[in-house]
């Protein structure tokens, strides 16, 4: 009888085993087809066009193509950007402490960190770096940030501008940790507040330290702020739910067509408090791993969440290694919430007719319950149990900020007005007025997706030759827009208000002063301290 089903083993799994690696030869052979056709392709190419090519930039191009269908966290890293991101994650480098954006032929300084070279150096946010040593920067060709970085102690010398003003200073590069946790603080005498800005290596340590010391401080409730918080190392998020709930539980699962990718994680360690309540703040730049630690807060019944829809990237990705120091970034997997919640918003694999990913929506055909029988949605984010106006992002705000008028009117606010104290700052609704004013005098414009639209029907009508048949409709419509999006700013004041009143209070006081004066102003942390001071209400939200 053993014999017999020797027998029969034998070929099965000998035709399992052939089967599987006919199917990898195949894929296999195609791989290396198409890499061999453009081998050759690419090589002909430089040797043979009518002009000078530069091999680099052609493959930059050709890379760049190759990824842009995909989705935009699928990227290609140069060795500088490979440690770029090494840095990222470690929360530590070396340079001038402050974030800045490099535009065409200069560097724009975004917001020094108080007490780091950049700040000691007398840099502003608003500042604009034209040149470094010897270096102008309106000649420089690469990326002029890398400049700025160096070993600790030594010097470089900048020049920038300010109101029109040409400026020099000295600056002595330093070693600059990046906080994960950069503000903790008791709020009226039992409530911990603690802002949880990014997920690098050491988020857990910092998060259960400023827990830790808040609870010896008297705290009998918690707020966890991940407004803003763009998210990071996957491992870190699991570890910061880890300190609210027990271990052993679920906090996402990873799903992919690749079956070694597909694997649920877990909570490992002993939390720090089961029972203390909590309420998680999240925003429309709330995203991916925020988005796992207020997703299991939710499913998990563990605590409220308030503010607004979170960013919905409900995707994972993993850096495989290239030759010569460069990276593949590349999405290897979905994320799924403890009740089975994918809350990416974007479908990148189904495009409309202009090519952009369609928008996940929730619905009520794709409800998920949470551990208590509360209904929840996927697609398009993290909807909060309580939502504020003040947390939202319209499209109009995204555009303020996209064009940096909300930065632009806070740097001019600043060099206009002086200010003491956070405690004496309000942002009126005159100051509201003359930001108004400030728009329409710099000619701030954007483009609704309903213009967007209506554009590319009328063109479309040209083509059929209907355009002058409809023309007068379409500049009615046009007109009446307009009336509209002029409307939208007052519309949208109480979340663009708040944003102003962030980068002006940046401006004055740090980041410090700005988490001040939000313990006392800022709307949803006052909703959240409503929320805890009322046990019933926080239960019945929950159940």
């Amino acid at each position: 009888m053993l014999k017999r089903v020797k027998r029969i083993g034998i070929p099965v799994v000998l035709g399992l085993i052939l089967f599987g690696t006919t199917a990898f030869k195949n894929d296999f052979f195609e791989i290396a087809k198409q890499v061999e056709i453009f081998t050759t392709l690419f090589k002909e190419l430089n040797m043979n066009y009518v002009d000078e090519t530069t091999p680099a930039e052609l493959m930059d191009k050709a890379i760049t193509g190759m990824l842009d269908d995909l989705d935009p966290y699928t990227v290609y890293w140069n060795e500088q950007e490979v440690e770029d991101a090494r840095i990222n994650n470690s929360g530590e480098y070396t340079g001038i402490g402050a974030s800045a954006r490099t535009l065409k032929g200069k560097i724009l300084v975004m917001e020094p960190f108080k007490g780091y070279p950049a700040d000691k150096a007398g840099l502003k946010a608003g500042d604009e770096i034209i040149k470094i040593d010897n270096i102008a920067l309106s000649d420089f060709t690469d990326d002029a940030g890398d400049l700025l970085k160096g070993a600790p102690g030594t010097t470089v010398s900048l020049t920038y501008m300010r109101q029109g003003k040409e400026y020099t200073t000295q600056l002595t590069r330093e070693a600059v940790g990046i906080k994960a946790v950069p503000f903790s603080k008791l709020i009226n005498g039992d409530t911990g507040y603690i802002v949880l800005s990014k997920f690098n290596a050491k988020t857990t340590i910092e998060t259960r330290k400023a827990l830790e010391d808040l609870k010896e401080e008297g705290a009998t409730k918690i707020i966890l702020d991940l407004r803003g918080n763009p998210g990071g190392l996957l491992n870190e998020a699991i570890n910061v739910v880890n300190l609210f709930v027990n271990k052993g539980e679920v906090i996402t699962t990873t799903k992919s067509v690749i079956k070694k990718y597909n694997r649920s994680y877990m909570t490992q360690q002993d939390p720090v408090d089961t029972e203390i309540p909590l309420v998680v703040l999240v925003n429309g730049r709330s995203a991916s791993a925020s988005e796992i630690v207020s997703g299991a807060i939710q499913d998990l019944d563990r605590g409220v969440v308030i503010g607004a829809r979170s960013f919905g990237k409900g995707l994972v990705q993993r850096p495989k290694n290239l030759t010569y120091g460069t990276q593949l970034k590349i999405t290897i997997s979905r994320y799924y919430t403890p009740s089975g919640r994918c809350i990416q918003a974007l479908d990148y694999w189904n495009r409309d007719e202009n090519g952009d990913p369609v928008r996940a929506e929730p619905s009520e055909y794709n409800a998920f319950k949470t551990r208590g029988g509360r209904t929840v949605y996927d697609g398009g984010g993290i909807l909060p149990d309580i939502e504020l106006e003040s947390s939202k992002y319209s499209p109009i705000t995204t555009a303020l900020l996209r064009d940096n008028a909300i930065f632009n009117y806070a740097t001019e606010y600043y060099y206009k007005k002086n200010l003491d104290s956070w405690e004496n700052f309000s942002f009126s609704d005159s100051d509201f007025d003359a930001f108004v004013k400030y728009l329409n005098k710099n000619g701030f414009e954007y483009e609704t997706e309903t213009e967007k639209a209506f554009d590319a029907a009328f063109n479309k009508a040209k083509s059929d030759e209907l355009q002058d048949q409809i023309k007068k409709a379409y500049t009615t419509l046009r007109s009446e827009i307009d009336a509209v999006k002029q409307n939208e700013l007052r519309d949208k004041k109480v979340e663009i208000k708040s944003l102003l009143e962030q980068e002006i209070l940046k401006r004055y006081f740090y980041r410090e002063g700005l988490y001040e004066y939000q313990v006392v102003n800022n709307p949803e942390i006052l909703e959240a301290l409503a929320v805890l001071n009322d046990p019933q209400r926080y239960a019945k939200i929950l159940k």
